[in-house]
């Protein structure tokens, strides 16, 4: 009898003290899971595909839910990838956070090419008549400059040629120590050009140079030498950091058939560099507050991710499911997937076969800050 007893005892208590009752539930439990029971980063995926309405009605559902809606609401958006056709006025824009495509019809751009991009808006050139403009594809304003004659190495602006403090910067090495440097605003009927002081290096080759930025009311690029030359349009004078940035780690025969770039982007007055070679591993370096340049990594990117363009750069902060990542301006038809290096996993999205000999950064594509309206207008 007693045997019986221990018999039945073992058979409604498991090992860990729970009665068949317990276990019955959790089984139950476990055959029909909730939604309550996602962890939060794949809720927070989740979330961020909704509009904002759609997003603060399921922030209402439970307390995990209203976490992880409020935190996608007020994230940093990714900036969109723009198509340039070589050819007619279909453009085409994909955002990769939606992972959708849309496409424009802009006759405003036909036959002209793309010089730089900055918070939503393009600088355009005719290619015939070197007229010099401003465009913003999601409003379609169009902003005019005068012609600017003269060649130049590289072309940038400051900021939104509505914002009234926007300035363009143009300049072309013409000998050792003299920059024709010339500068605009919206609105001016001429531009203001002389040759200035400089012994900025600057060439064509995107090796040999950085793009340009714009902070601290001056305009920065690495030359080839890495040092960190800047014009300050107010003195209209051009001076340099006494920093040079690390060596590029791919100059040997054994990357010679790789494409390679060098990138320079700047988020609250902090520089870095970025080095690209085809499919390796880019390499990204800090500015300190010491004027030391520093290799940052997955452990000290703090939730950032670089979207690097020949023509812009964009920088976000804990972008759901796209930190510690540089993104570039391609993206896989096949799989509706921008091309990425995440520095967490040390590999490329998708896998980097295919990006041995293939240039991640293609002069037709740039990244662009859509408009908060963005889809109103697609």
């Amino acid at each position: 009898m007693a045997g019986r007893k221990g018999t039945l005892y073992s058979s409604t208590v498991d090992v860990k003290g729970n009665g068949f009752l317990e276990r019955k539930k959790v089984s139950k439990e476990a055959a029909n899971p909730s939604f309550a029971d996602l962890p939060l980063c794949l809720l927070e995926v989740i979330i961020s595909q909704l509009d904002l309405k759609d997003n603060i009605r399921a922030s209402a559902a439970c307390k995990i839910w209203r976490e992880a809606g409020l935190y996608v609401r007020l994230v940093d958006k990714p900036p969109w990838l723009m198509y340039l056709p070589k050819r007619g006025n279909s453009f085409e824009m994909y955002d990769p956070l939606q992972k959708k495509m849309y496409t424009l019809n802009l006759p405003e751009l036909s036959k002209s090419t793309v010089c730089y991009s900055r918070d939503g808006w393009l600088l355009m050139r005719k290619t015939a008549s070197h007229q010099i403009f401003f465009f913003n594809p999601f409003t379609r304003k169009l902003i005019n400059l005068p012609k600017l004659e003269l060649s130049y190495d590289a072309i940038a602006f400051s900021c939104a040629p509505t914002s009234g403090t926007c300035v363009v910067l143009a300049f072309k090495n013409v000998e050792y120590g003299t920059v024709t440097t010339s500068t605009c605003h919206p609105e001016a009927t001429e531009w203001v050009t002389e040759g200035l002081v400089c012994y900025l290096r600057y060439r064509s080759d995107s090796l040999k140079h950085s793009n340009i930025v714009y902070a601290n009311r001056r305009f920065y690029c690495l030359d080839d030498k890495g040092r960190l030359y800047y014009f300050e349009p107010s003195s209209r004078e051009w001076s340099f950091s006494y920093t040079y940035s690390p060596p590029c780690p791919y100059i040997s025969a054994r990357y010679e058939r790789k494409k390679k770039r060098v990138f320079l982007a700047v988020r609250k007055g902090v520089f870095f560099t970025i080095y690209t070679c085809g499919g390796e591993k880019p390499m990204v370096y800090k500015l300190d507050k010491f004027s030391d340049w520093e290799e940052i990594n997955s452990t000290t990117l703090d939730g950032l991710t670089i979207f690097t363009s020949l023509y812009s750069y964009e920088m976000r902060v804990n972008l759901p499911w796209m930190r510690h990542s540089v993104y570039f301006p391609k993206v896989r038809l096949s799989n509706k997937c921008c091309v990425s290096y995440s520095f967490d996993e040390e590999r490329y999205f998708p896998r980097k076969q295919w990006q041995e000999q293939e240039d991640l950064c293609p002069v037709e594509n740039l990244w662009i800050r859509p408009h908060k309206k963005a889809i109103e207008y697609m």
